[in-house]
This record gives C-alpha cells, structure tokens and sequence, in this order.
C-alpha cells in the first residue's frame, strides 16, 4: 500500500533547502507518493517538480516575512491541507515552515514529523532579544517534530544541547548524485556568452555560487576583492546568483574600486556545471548548513576557501577554512590559492542521504531508489 510524505517548504526558488526537497522527492521509492507544499506556487522549485510529476499545493500566505495575520492564514491553511491529505509522514524545511507545520501537523495527528536543519536561524547576527526568541521557537520546532535532521555536524552538536532534543536528533550528509562538470574549456566557451573572462593565468578566477543573502557573506567577499587589489594580485570575480543584497553589493564593488573585476553575474542553472572554469571557489558566508556547491566543488577538485561556519570536517579533504567576517584572512588565503593546484576529486553518495532520510522516516532504507 502506498504511504504519502508530505514535504513543506517557505520559497519555492532554487537554494539549498530547495535542492535537498528536490532531491529527496524525486527519489523516494515506488511505494511512497511525495507531495510537495510550497510558500507560493511559481519559482524554480516549483517548475522542477511539475516537471517530474510531482504535485504541488500553494500555501500563499506561508512568506519569510513576518506577519501575524499571515502567520494565522498559513496555520489554517496547513492544518487544512493536513487533515485533508492525511499524509504518513511530513518532512518539513525552513525555519516558517517547520514551526508552523509542526505545530499543524501535531494537532492534525500525523504519524511522523520529521525536520530538517538547514542551519540554525539564531546563529544568525541578530539582537540578544531577537536570537532568544528565535532559539524558542527553533526548539519548539524540533520538540513537536518526531526526528530533527541535521546535515551538518556543528548543527548536530547545537542541538545535542538543547533540552530534550539530542535524543531525537540525527546526523544525515547531504549527498549529491555524480556531478555532470564541463571540462575546462568547454566551461570556459559556453561561459564566454554571458560573462567575461580574464585569461587564467595570470588572472586568478575566483567564484561564488549564492543567493545574494546577508548570510552568505558576499560582501565579504568583495571586500577581500579590494584587498587582493591594493595587492597587486591579478584577478577576476565572478558571482552567480540573485538576491536582495544585489545592488548593495553592486554598488560596494563600484565604491570600493573593483567594478571592473567583480562580476554579479546573476542567476545560472546548474551553475556548478561550469566550476571547472574556475582557479577557487569561495564561500565567505556568515552563516551556514552544508552548502551544496561546496560538495560539488570538491567532486570537481577545485580549491575551496570557506569559512569556519561550515563544519570544521571538510578540512580534512582540503577545503582552506578562515574565520567568518574577516576580509584580511580571505585575501590572504585566495593570495596563497594563486597558484594552487587541482586536488583529487571527492564523492559524496546521494543513496547514502536518501536511504538515511527513509530510515528518519521509519520506512525501509533497502525500498529507495
């Protein structure tokens, strides 16, 4: 008999916790029928899953931005859904979506809750006031869930000390399926049509792959470009992505003197394709889970300088980790990448998070596909 797992989910646009729904829904086994709930029924996550057959609800008033009326509306509607659909399992994402559908899906009894961690919301730069409250409502998130996923092992050990939530808490690795990279110069030929590219060497091809978020530190990023600069260093920035910070940071690299090198690229799919053109990626993020360009720089064996807001692990397979918010140890570490060779590449099995997902879940690991 087929069992339903009800994914819920804020943004329907295409980042990380977005990919990870994706993947998990695409390959669930033949006995198990995903449904997706999303935050608004148009953006790339949405056109993936029709794409693959997956059905969608909108839940319209279920936003980022906080609005008690909304909050209520976004309640009702996921209750309703709930009580509507019955789902055996329900697989919530987000930080919005995991305390409203949690609590839902409490009061509509469902079996199985279980939450996933794309990073902790009060590890965010934010007021003391705002970071307790944040706090509560993360841990009344997890202590309604039936299981909180973390795939990270920093955001394991947050919640290992929370109260009564290490009991119910479980490690699972992202994973990606086996990278499809350009080669070098086919990367480089297809990305001429959309950016311009500085011969490398002597220019040192540094990327971002990232919404244009507070979070991911971009700004950071193009202050260590100024740096590298003031250096004499040889290079060009590329960063691929869309977001709320693009003119701000626009306007930084312009201020700062770096117009010419910095390039805001925009939004690309399957950017990740084209890594191989590159001599670094960077990740000057402020806050973070795993993200999955790391992943699939390393598959690649590119260089990686992130910072320490990633799990500290990754260091043992190369990835160069700088404090957070510190454009000086940037500079310094993509100085010394200059010249850095390719490393070997690494995997990352997607079966592995699948199977750990389903086991999360209560449903057999052997059963995924």
């Amino acid at each position: 008999m087929s069992k339903k797992i009800l994914f819920v989910i804020t943004k329907p646009n295409w980042g990380g916790a977005q990919r990870y729904v994706f993947d998990i829904a695409t390959r669930l086994p033949p006995n198990l029928t995903p449904l997706v709930a999303l935050g608004d029924g148009k953006g790339a996550l949405a056109e993936r899953l029709a794409a693959a057959g997956i059905r969608t609800v909108c839940i319209p008033h279920l936003t980022r931005d906080i609005s008690p009326l909304r909050e209520l509306q976004a309640f009702a509607s996921l209750y309703a859904l709930l009580r509507r659909e019955r789902p055996d399992v329900v697989h919530l994402n987000s930080s919005k979506a995991g305390g409203l559908g949690a609590l839902a899906a409490r009061l509509a009894r469902a079996p199985r809750i279980v939450f996933t961690v794309h990073g902790w919301p009060f590890k965010e730069a934010r007021s003391p006031i705002s970071r307790a409250l944040i706090y509560a409502v993360s841990w009344c998130t997890a202590a309604l869930s039936h299981c909180a996923i973390t795939v990270s092992r920093e955001d394991e050990r947050i919640a290992s000390r929370m109260p009564l939530i290490a009991r119910k808490t479980a490690y699972v690795p992202l994973g990606i399926a086996e990278p499809e990279h350009c080669t070098r110069k086919e990367a480089e030929k297809r990305l001429s049509a959309r950016i311009r590219l500085e011969p490398s060497p002597p220019s040192l091809r540094i990327v971002s792959i990232a919404e244009l978020t507070p979070n991911k530190g971009i700004s950071y990023g193009i202050a260590a470009a100024a740096l590298l600069r003031e250096r004499g260093v040889p290079f060009q920035y590329v960063v691929f992505g869309e977001g709320e910070e693009r003119h701000a940071l626009a306007a930084q690299a312009e201020k700062s003197g770096v117009s010419a090198q910095v390039q805001l690229a925009g939004f690309v799919p399957d950017a990740a394709r084209y890594l191989p053109a590159f001599d670094v990626l960077l990740l000057p993020s402020v806050k973070e889970g795993t993200p999955y360009v790391l992943l699939e720089a390393a598959a690649a064996g590119i260089p990686i300088i992130a910072t320490t807001v990633v799990d500290s692990s990754f260091a043992d397979i190369g990835v160069r980790l700088v404090p957070a918010r510190d454009e000086r140890a940037l500079t310094d570490a993509l100085a010394e990448m200059h010249h850095a060779p390719r490393g070997a590449p690494h995997s990352f099995p997607i079966e592995r998070m699948v199977e750990e997902t389903l086991r999360a879940y209560h449903m057999p690991a052997m059963s995924s596909v």
